[in-house]
């Protein structure tokens, strides 16, 4: 709907513009990762950790793999075979519209080791520990269950302040105080003067109690391979954009960007949940390279309380 009169009357800038994509979604003719089906299509289910700090001493899928219509029982061990690298989570601190963030004198931010499948650590509740891949979801998810994984569970710390206390147990031996990541954001010498002249100082404790966002359409990716090219597609939805995705799935793979390609369809919501690279993102690819057919998952809401990364205690 274009302005009728003023200066602008031809032009778009400032204009009222209908939207076009409303009658496409609400009619059920939307494009989501899990309306995909390619040719030889399996499915995937992940085996998660029920325990926030563990070893893992040995995963035993003798029983899974029996089951008719498996195909793969997929392991830390497995990715480190294939020389699977660790997820990047390097933050980006560009502005807007983000804001800026400052790392403090000397701090490096800890970004390594967060394997997509953990080799012999288990490090939150509903971590992927294993991947079943089967002819169907129902094939899959009824041999995860058969997943015999025997861990040693660790101390744990559920508490972030507790969590950097000089005794707390450490979730990486090399990531001192457990403190991954501070910053700074804003103007500190601003900030200290509005202090400094005001006229009452109210402190207090706060924090994020254990929440996330919970989109109508969960996550969900497609991995496909051609074999004949060594090249990798992944189909999925994330608000960070499909360029910074295939980059953080070439680092994975271990491959060149040019061997990998990213697309994204419709997606069902976000609220933050999907803004970072999620350890099914690789997996699915991967898999499909492993079983010589396109693999899919698709989330379930416990999977998404568990695994989503915004589901954490802050």
């Amino acid at each position: 709907m274009l302005p009728t009169q003023g200066p602008n009357r031809t032009g778009i800038i400032g204009a009222p513009l209908r939207r076009t994509e409303d009658r496409r979604l609400t009619t059920g003719k939307g494009q989501y990762t899990s309306d995909f089906f390619p040719q030889a299509l399996c499915h995937a289910v992940l085996v998660r950790s029920p325990h926030a700090h563990a070893k893992i001493r040995s995963i035993d899928a003798s029983q899974a793999m029996a089951l008719p219509g498996v195909l793969a029982v997929l392991t830390g061990a497995d990715a480190a075979a294939d020389g699977l690298k660790p997820i990047p989570h390097n933050p980006d601190w560009v502005g807007p519209p983000d804001v800026t963030l400052r790392l403090p004198p000397e701090f490096e931010v800890f970004t390594t080791e967060n394997a997509a499948l953990p080799l012999d650590t288990a490090r939150y509740v509903g971590e992927a520990v294993a991947l079943v891949v089967a002819e169907t979801a129902a094939v899959a998810a009824d041999a995860a269950e058969l997943v015999d994984i025997d861990y040693e569970p660790l101390a744990a710390v559920i508490a972030p302040r507790a969590a950097m206390a000089p005794d707390a147990p450490r979730l990486w031996p090399e990531c001192h105080g457990n403190l991954a990541l501070t910053c700074e954001v804003g103007d500190k010498e601003a900030t200290d003067r509005a202090f400094d002249a005001a006229a009452y100082i109210v402190k207090l404790d706060s924090w994020v109690h254990r929440v996330t966002g919970s989109p109508m359409e969960p996550r969900a990716a497609i991995g496909e391979y051609d074999a004949a090219t060594d090249h990798y597609t992944l189909r999925a939805g994330s608000g960070r954009g499909v360029v910074q995705t295939r980059e953080r799935l070439a680092l994975v793979l271990g491959v060149p960007n040019e061997q990998c390609r990213v697309v994204f369809g419709d997606m069902g919501g976000n609220f933050g949940t999907r803004n970072a690279f999620s350890p099914e993102y690789a997996l699915m690819p991967w898999a499909t390279r492993r079983v010589g057919r396109p693999v899919k998952w698709v989330a379930d809401r416990r999977e998404c309380f568990l695994s989503d990364y915004q589901a954490r205690d802050l």
